[in-house]
Order: structure tokens, then C-alpha cells, then sequence
């Protein structure tokens, strides 16, 4: 376990977010028109159940639920991607099934903007449904992949790393660029990426190529992996559609094939009976296990820090993140009042 990144190099390895008191942005007169972002919605959120239950009364997934704030996770998410796409860019992958707890959400989002499946065959299957709907409607978009059951501490922070990486790809778009994190622990619970060779470098930080995932690693795993440079998966990914589509066919040739008729062959009113169809046929996969893992030399990474990201898939890390978020306001209120 090694990184190839020199830490006495002058360039730097870790790109610079402002400090998130600061009200930072990306410049607004950016050109997102050959910008896409696709919500990851249609989880099930089962590991966070047993919070979600006593806060809901309910089964609903965490993304629809008020964990950190008065916004569900999901209306979060909207809002801070809508920094960095447009908003008739800006799809959702929802599980019909859930449709009780985004209904009332999602009022006012034209259909078109939604896709919803019959049902949840994994992560794998919802990227390959927005992908292939995406090459039918815009070949050479960028597109971005968002979890929707993620915290930042600064909005503004977010949208300045990513649209560094929509800036990236638009310029070296061969590979599919992720988001990693520089680590301020050693988690066992977050997936790590093992950057190898630094690629690109400018202004804002380094690009580096992925040598290998770590999923959940063990704590003496997770210190070495700090040690040498490794970062935390965020999972939020950004490339041209033709660079996902080439991932997917490499790990799972089979998996397009079957999108890719039904855009083609698709009539209208018969959408919601062909993907039930569809997706009663193809087997759940994991993006993350079965495309990622399974083929890094497709991939780089773009390290960033300052963004305060937490993946909030179990009950301990919602609670930490609320217990942080408390102590960070109560510190910028005694900073006021000792400044005023």
C-alpha cells in the first residue's frame, strides 16, 4: 500500500476549499449548458431504519427524512447541486415504490426530469438507466453523480471543488473523475480510494490515477491507508457520459444492452410497463463493487478538503455530525458576541 505522490513536491496534492464561514461560489457566470447532474434517490436507506423510524413514525429511506436541518436530505441535495447545473439538467433516480415520501417533495419538477424505477435493482442499474437516457438525449454531455444522503458542511465549498471537476473533465474528459476526501480520521466505516501516479496539477490541486478502492477497511487498514495518502470515497463522480458508458461495458457488458433497446424501441405511454419488465429481468449490482472496484485504470481521482462531508449511512455518524455542527455554532456565536 503506497501512493505515488511526492509530499515534498511544491505543487499541491490537496485542493484548497475556502474555509466554510466564507460565503464562496463558483463564478456566476459559468457555462453549465453541456453540464448534467443525476440525484442518486431511490435507495432504501436500511441501515439508518432504526433512526429513521423513530424520528418518521415511518419505513421512509433517510434521503426523504429531516436528519441534519429542517430540509429532507433530498431537498438539500437539490440545493446544492443546483449551484453547479442548471436546474432542467438536474435528473432524479427514484424508486416508484417511494412515491408516498417524494410526492409532496418533488411538486413542481416536470416528469421529465424524473426516473423513476419500478423497483431497486442496486446502484449499478439506476447509473446505466440515467446513462443511457442521458447518450439518448445529449452524446457528448458532462454529467455528475450525486448521492442524496450525504451533509457538507459549506454549500459553497461543494459547489467550488465540483465545478473544478466538471472544468477538468470538459478539458481531459477520458476518464471518469471521483471526488476524494482528505481524511481527518481513520474510518472504518467509509470506503478509500488508493491514488497512484499524480496526473494533472493546477491552480486548484492534483489529479491523480486510482491504483485500488478499500471498502470499509479495518482501523489498522484505515491508519495505513492515511498514512500513505489515501483518501475517502465520496462517491460523487463526474464524466462524459461516454466515459461511464465504456466503465460499465467493460465490468458489465451485459447491463446496457438492455437500456439501450428500450430508449430505442420506447412508445409512449408504455414506459413504466417496459422498465417493470426490464428490471424484473436484470440482477441488482453495485456500482461502487462491481464497476469501480473493477476496473480503477478507467478512473482518477481529484483530492479535495475543507468541504466538512460526512456519508450519513448509519446512526452514530448522523448523531457525531449533529453533535459537530452544534459545537461549531455555538463557537461562532461566542466568536460574535466576543467580537462585537
Amino acid at each position: 500500500m503506497s501512493s505515488t505522490a511526492d509530499p515534498r513536491s511544491n505543487e499541491p496534492l490537496f485542493f484548497g476549499v475556502p474555509d466554510s464561514h466564507g460565503p464562496q461560489s463558483p463564478p456566476r457566470d459559468l457555462d453549465l449548458s453541456s453540464r448534467w447532474g443525476v440525484i442518486l434517490a431511490g435507495g432504501e436507506g436500511k441501515r439508518l431504519l432504526s433512526l429513521t423510524r423513530k424520528i418518521t413514525g415511518d419505513d421512509r429511506p433517510k434521503q426523504f427524512c429531516a436528519l441534519t436541518g429542517v430540509e429532507t436530505l433530498l431537498e438539500q441535495t437539490r440545493r446544492r447541486v443546483s449551484q453547479v447545473v442548471a436546474e432542467r439538467h438536474a435528473l432524479l433516480i427514484l424508486t416508484k415504490t417511494h412515491e408516498r415520501f417524494y410526492k409532496d417533495q418533488l411538486r413542481g419538477v416536470p416528469a421529465r426530469n424524473l426516473l423513476v424505477q419500478p423497483f431497486s435493482r442496486g446502484t449499478a442499474p439506476a447509473i446505466a438507466y440515467s446513462l443511457t437516457h442521458l447518450n439518448s438525449v445529449d452524446r457528448e454531455a458532462l454529467v455528475g453523480f450525486f448521492p442524496s444522503d450525504h451533509h457538507f458542511e459549506s454549500d459553497g465549498a461543494f459547489a467550488v471543488a465540483v465545478s473544478e471537476a466538471f472544468e477538468h473533465v470538459a478539458m481531459h474528459g477520458d476518464h471518469v473523475l471521483l471526488l476524494g476526501i482528505a481524511p481527518e480520521s481513520p474510518e472504518e466505516s467509509y470506503g478509500w480510494i488508493e491514488p497512484g501516479a499524480r496526473l494533472h496539477s493546477t491552480a486548484g490541486g492534483s489529479v491523480f490515477e486510482v491504483r485500488r478502492f478499500w471498502e470499509k477497511p479495518s482501523r489498522e487498514t484505515a491508519k495505513q491507508l492515511m498514512r500513505a495518502g489515501g483518501l475517502w470515497n465520496t462517491f460523487i463522480m463526474v464524466g462524459r457520459v461516454r466515459a461511464f458508458l465504456s466503465l460499465i461495458s467493460h465490468s458489465l457488458p451485459d447491463l446496457l444492452a438492455p437500456f439501450e433497446s428500450m430508449w430505442a424501441a420506447m412508445q409512449p405511454g408504455t414506459e413504466d410497463s417496459v422498465l417493470e419488465n426490464l428490471f424484473s429481468k436484470i440482477p441488482t449490482s453495485n456500482f461502487s463493487h462491481d464497476v469501480l472496484s473493477a476496473h480503477p485504470s478507467g478512473l482518477t481521482v481529484f483530492c479535495v478538503h475543507g468541504l466538512g462531508w460526512a456519508d450519513l449511512g448509519e446512526p452514530e455518524r448522523v448523531l457525531s455530525t449533529l453533535q459537530f455542527a452544534r459545537r461549531r455554532a455555538a463557537n461562532r456565536r461566542h466568536s460574535r458576541v466576543s467580537n462585537g
